[in-house]
């Protein structure tokens, strides 16, 4: 450590030279401080002041700061524009040599948001993962406030049209593209490069086996496909690097296949207006707008699951129609189990919440009331078999 340079200084460089591309966030007192050229692109892209702090005899950096109260919002912001956040909090009760110690609790990217106020409740918010292998491609993707991790296997002609066209059906907040691989044009979503090495089908198949401890991956429908190991294992890694308690969330991983659904590519989707409109981009007015009467956000999400890959299969096809049936010839129910549903807030998020150790009290408290709903819920059905 030079003479000149102060102890907190230090410490901040110490802890920036490990996220040199991404926004750190230095917790000081009440404030969220950043410094140097973080602080001149949070200071531009926030629209806050701009001001300076002595490091040592003389010398001043720019400095920029936000109230830690506030954090959600300004983080919102930066992460809607592509930035990555280094949440670098205050560690322990005790100073060392006068300071005290800091660390990195987690990074925010677009991907791996889980704040309340920065999610669509209407949407997923995937993490998505690509690689391409000669005829052969693999996508797959992650949801880390819901649990949701799957993957799939591409294989034939033109096959970054298919990767493509999954990620536009998918429309994921942020894409891991592998840095050795030409990126493509017109890809959805935040593209963020990562060193090739994390998408090593080797290294890829024992970090899966590792986080679900299994001694292979057949169970999960992997078997024979080590192309769609690497997508799958490059997310896991990026998720140990920038929300290790999110890897708790994904207990399992579900592999499909693009033949179980019926393939739109992007312009086919824009022009049938599934989930928006052409006119104005909005869900108003779209076929989903027009059959979404769902009353939870998780029914929400589900039914755009369901508007965005149309099944194939007859029988599937079959007993979602039986069910429509049956709710459109009993009015009654149907309203009954309308009214029950309203009360019900994001389970899903809510419990997603928890695992991560991000709940707060009042999250516990919207768990335990929707909890004591579900059996007058559940009485409403008549059959449950």
């Amino acid at each position: 450590m030079s003479k000149k340079t102060t102890p907190l200084r230090q410490q901040y460089l110490d802890i920036k030279r490990q996220y040199p591309d991404t926004i750190v966030f230095f917790r000081l007192g009440d404030f969220y401080e950043t410094f140097d050229e973080d602080a001149k692109i949070t200071s531009r892209e926030l629209d806050i002041v701009l001001t300076s702090r002595p490091v040592s005899k003389g010398v001043r950096v720019p400095l920029a700061g936000i109230p830690h109260h506030a954090i959600d919002n300004y983080l919102a912001r930066l992460i809607e524009k592509g930035y990555h956040v280094a949440i670098c909090e205050q560690v322990g009760a005790q100073p060392a040599k006068g300071i005290f110690p800091r660390e990195v609790v987690r990074v925010v990217t677009p991907g791996t948001v889980i704040e309340p106020g920065m999610l669509t409740s209407s949407h997923n918010n995937y993490l998505a993962s690509a690689f391409i292998q000669e005829k052969r491609a693999s996508v797959a993707y992650a949801d880390i406030s819901t649990g949701e991790f799957a993957a799939t296997e591409l294989i034939g002609k033109d096959i970054l049209h298919q990767v493509r066209s999954e990620l536009v059906r998918l429309m994921p907040a942020e894409v891991l593209w592998p840095d050795s691989q030409p990126l493509p044009e017109a890809l959805p979503g935040h593209i963020t490069t990562y060193e090739s090495w994390h998408f090593e089908v080797g290294r890829c198949e024992d970090i899966l086996k590792e986080h679900f401890g299994v001694a292979s991956l057949d169970g999960f429908g992997l078997r024979g496909q080590p192309v769609a190991m690497r997508s799958a294992g490059a997310i896991l890694q990026y998720l140990q690097d920038t929300q290790k308690d999110s890897l708790k969330l994904l207990s399992k991983i579900n592999s499909y296949s693009l033949s179980d659904f019926m393939v739109l590519d992007a312009e086919t989707r824009r022009n049938l207006e599934l989930t928006e409109t052409i006119r104005s981009g909005k869900t108003d007015g779209s076929l989903l707008g027009v059959l979404d009467q769902t009353c939870t956000p998780m029914g929400k999400r589900l039914l755009r699951q369901w508007v965005s890959k149309p099944l194939l299969d007859v029988k599937l096809i079959n007993a979602r129609l039986d069910l429509v049936d049956f709710f459109f010839k009993n009015g009654v129910l149907r309203a009954s189990i309308a009214d029950a549903l309203k009360g019900f807030n994001d389970l899903e998020r809510l419990v997603s919440r928890v695992l991560s150790s991000r709940a707060k009290p009042r999250d516990l408290v919207a768990i335990r009331s929707n909890l004591e709903q579900i059996p007058a819920l559940l009485d409403l059905i008549p059959d449950k078999n």
